[in-house]
């Protein structure tokens, strides 16, 4: 029916109809029938809302592209065959041209894609200076501490009591410092989020997943040094200057 208009539910909200199915529009001095409502169709940019959409038959036949759905039981080849073909048929003399709603969206993502990676090199290279640092504080600390270890062993603290004294610092620190980056993660990445419309929900798991990361990687920085101490002969740690 030419005179009939499919709406999106972006426009029935728009309209304000809470039964939208039957109602008239005019448009142009004509009016057209609402027989139909569906849901929000992405066919434009995915950084914005979807527009309150029009769908009718174009009585004029000026069509330029058609938007199809493709049987995924089907060889995606095959189909696009058929589709070539049919529309051959009708117009010979249309040059057949598509390209796929994924991948045309996907091109779009390239900048953030490009972010993320960058992003995940420039996290992988802090972490590894990061330990750097932290094997050499720990190094630091665990000579300074020479003697204090020695008179400890003698009086019969264990190899876990004096790896435990030495991390246990470093674990307190790598804590406060999660709980102070944690907040200000959170609402930086709420506010990169917020110029999306559409969006995925940011987990409180991100974040205790991360400090619980943070902690095992200081304690692998952090033990062997810690450990190297707690073995060291005692009577060499006392005779230590």
């Amino acid at each position: 029916d030419s005179l009939a208009f499919i709406i999106n539910q972006s426009a029935a909200t728009f309209l304000g109809f809470e039964d939208p199915v039957g109602k008239t529009l005019k448009w142009n001095g004509t009016p057209f029938t609402i027989i139909g409502v569906i849901d929000d169709i992405m066919q434009e940019s995915p950084f914005y809302p979807v527009r309150p959409t029009l769908y009718h038959i174009d009585q004029f036949d000026n069509m330029n592209n058609l938007i199809l759905k493709l049987n995924p039981n089907r060889d995606v080849a095959g189909s696009i065959k058929i589709i070539e073909q049919t529309l051959k048929k009708y117009s010979p003399d249309v040059p057949f041209d598509y390209k796929f709603v994924d991948e045309d969206f996907g091109s779009k993502f390239l900048a953030e894609e490009r972010i993320g990676k960058l992003s995940s090199y420039f996290a992988v290279l802090a972490i590894f200076i990061s330990c750097l640092g932290l094997f050499g504080m720990a190094s630091f600390v665990a000579e300074q501490r020479t003697k204090e270890m020695g008179i400890r062993k003698v009086l019969g603290a264990s190899t876990a009591n004096l790896w435990r004294l030495l991390s246990i610092e470093f674990i307190v620190l790598v804590s406060l410092s999660c709980l102070i980056a944690t907040p200000i993660a959170y609402f930086y990445l709420q506010g990169w989020l917020a110029n999306y419309d559409y969006r995925v929900e940011i987990s409180w798991i991100v974040f205790v997943a991360a400090t619980i990361i943070a902690l095992l990687i200081t304690l692998a920085t952090v033990s062997f040094q810690a450990i190297k101490a707690a073995l060291m002969n005692p009577v060499k740690s006392l005779r230590t200057e």
